[in-house]
């Protein structure tokens, strides 16, 4: 279809799919990949920047104890996200092919019923997990201390669940239409916000109440909080979505693309419980040294978020345009784009591991087993960009069962490996696992994308 003859609204600021603006299906695939990609990673990037800030304050100003609670929190703080990204991944897919298609109208009808059944699913999240917080702290076995704290920043952090998950929605109703400008500009202001109120809140500065890790979450959530806010008004001004009661089809499209993405995340989550358990018979230190690993780690694993989320739009556009040879060769190139910086981790992590780890702790055994855990992990990062751009890909394409699969089966596979492993090695033998099993999802996920199943999905 031309492209000159889809319907086209003037956007202040953002950038539309239309003549002028940058064209998934018929621009240089390079150039659309570094157009639609880029400011998706600085978006990811501005959270990670968040995390690693909110990291340091807790690690540095409130203890060993209190960053263990915060990372055995994050466990469960991921599998409630990975129910919201059902919403993100099927709403992407579906509104990117709609766009493909040249229906920007029932892709604003999708968004305003993604939004309501996101703000329905979040408030159900809040609440079933309000009630299960002392459960889901007994089932990891953590010490009293860190249970304690980690309760307060759980507790406090699920009461923004609402809010979170219709910024999914929101994200990706921008996203799929071509335009991850405005997602930027609306993170970095909440970021900038955020940064501010963290040390304010944890520390209780300029006459603030110095709430502590309480005050860690509360900067966090209304990071995604506010974004969400000023995101739907931008959706509503901009005529990208709307209101005109669910749809029942539309909802159970929606979920079914959304849901194996979404299960793998929480079935990643509760397989970590599982693994914490093993990594807790070690101590504190390890505890903390995996939650800290994992933070280093996600600057290489949100780069890749970044572009899987473009690539997302770009797939699910040029399938709806019926160029699937197009599409594959999108997927090739951004995975390429998402590798290089990840070679420059892995020579970060090789080389000063011990220097990553005190930026956020003093405490030398947790700097230790951290720096032990970036060692063995490194070159693992190499296959992070194939796994999480694959995975997006196949998303924008509405196939998402065989991600599902081999990511989980890597995963699961962890459990009786970690254990074996500790027995054996201790701490080194649970990161040995941790780290082959992430290499393997990545490999997995190339052999899937070249097999090609995913060009004859339906949406």
């Amino acid at each position: 279809m031309n492209e000159g003859a889809l319907p086209v609204d003037v956007y202040d600021g953002a950038a539309p799919i239309a003549p002028g603006g940058p064209s998934l299906i018929h621009d240089p695939i390079a150039r659309v990949v570094w157009r639609v990609g880029v400011p998706a990673v600085a978006s990811n990037l501005l959270m990670i920047v968040f995390s690693v800030v909110d990291a340091f304050w807790v690690g540095r100003r409130l203890g060993a104890v209190a960053l263990a609670a915060v990372t055995t929190s994050l466990f469960w703080i991921w599998l409630f996200i990975s129910i919201a990204e059902m919403i993100g991944v099927g709403l992407t897919a579906l509104a990117a092919r709609r766009h493909g298609e040249g229906r920007p109208a029932e892709a604003a009808r999708a968004v305003g019923d993604a939004l309501v059944y996101a703000l329905v699913l979040g408030v159900a999240v809040a609440i079933a997990g309000t009630i299960a917080l002392p459960a889901l702290f007994a089932a990891m076995h953590t010490p009293a201390e860190v249970t304690a704290l980690g309760r307060i920043y759980l507790g406090t952090y699920l009461l923004g669940a609402p809010g979170i998950f219709c910024y999914f929605a929101v994200d990706a109703a921008f996203r799929a239409q071509g335009d991850t400008r405005t997602p930027l500009l609306l993170l970095a202001s909440s970021v900038a916000i955020t940064l501010v109120l963290d040390p304010v809140l944890i520390l209780g500065l300029a006459g603030a109440p110095k709430l502590g890790l309480m005050g860690a979450a509360i900067a966090t959530v209304s990071v995604r909080g506010a974004a969400c806010i000023a995101g739907a008004a931008l959706l509503v001004r901009r005529k990208m979505v709307r209101f005109s009661g669910l749809q029942p089809r539309v909802i159970a499209t929606i979920s079914s693309i959304g849901a194996p993405t979404a299960l793998t995340g929480v079935l990643f989550s509760l397989i970590y419980v599982v693994v914490t358990r093993t990594a807790s018979q070690f101590g504190t230190p390890a505890l903390a040294a995996m939650g800290l690993g994992f933070r280093v780690e996600s600057w290489v694993y949100v780069i890749g978020v970044g572009f899987g989320a473009a690539a997302a739009a770009i797939v699910g556009q040029n399938l709806g345009a019926g160029d699937a040879r197009r599409a594959e060769r999108a997927g090739w190139v951004t995975v390429a784009f998402a590798t290089a910086p990840a070679s420059v981790a892995v020579a970060a992590e090789l080389l000063f591991p011990t220097q990553l780890a005190g930026i956020f702790t003093r405490e030398s055994a947790v700097i230790t087993e951290t720096a032990h855990y970036l060692r063995i992990a490194a070159l693992s990062q190499l296959c992070v960009g194939a796994e999480v751009v694959f995975e997006g890909a196949m998303g924008g394409a509405g196939d998402t069962v065989p991600p599902m699969v081999w990511s989980t089966s890597c995963t699961a596979a962890r459990v009786p490996l970690a254990s074996w492993a500790a027995a054996r090695w201790g701490t080194g033998g649970i990161w040995v696992v941790i780290a082959a099993t992430a290499a393997l999802r990545g490999l997995g996920m190339a052999v899937l994308w070249r097999a090609g199943w995913w060009k004859r999905k339906r949406v």
